[in-house]
């Protein structure tokens, strides 16, 4: 089996167990790059993103590496998503490990005050 293949059923199990358990169906999807992070917070029921952050943004600078830009992303996720109204999310890991860049994204998200 190839490794994109692993990854795309990685992917749907994640997804298929969040779309069991959601009633709500507001979720925080995370895609990592090599060298950037992206975050939305997504409405399934309506298919629209309600919030994005990403490491794009110019503000974000390299200075801690990519773990650091990553906290980062989480704080601006986090901070978008409760002016939107959103505040008790699903955690999309999107097949990646919970570890690392994802890792930071989301423990900096949940300190600034999104609910998992």
């Amino acid at each position: 089996m190839s490794i994109k293949l692993k990854k795309i059923k990685r992917k749907a199990r994640v997804r298929k167990k969040l779309r069991s358990s959601s009633a709500e169906k507001i979720r925080l999807s995370v895609f990592r790059s090599s060298n950037h992070i992206y975050a939305q917070i997504i409405d399934d029921n309506t298919g629209k993103t309600l919030a994005y952050a990403s490491s794009l943004n110019n503000k974000i600078k390299k200075e801690d590496g990519n773990i650091g830009s990553a906290s980062v992303v989480g704080e601006l996720i986090a901070e978008r998503s409760i002016k939107a109204g959103v505040k008790k999310v699903y955690f999309d890991r999107g097949g990646y490990k919970y570890h690392g860049r994802v890792k930071a994204l989301a423990e900096k998200a949940r300190e600034t005050g999104l609910e998992f």
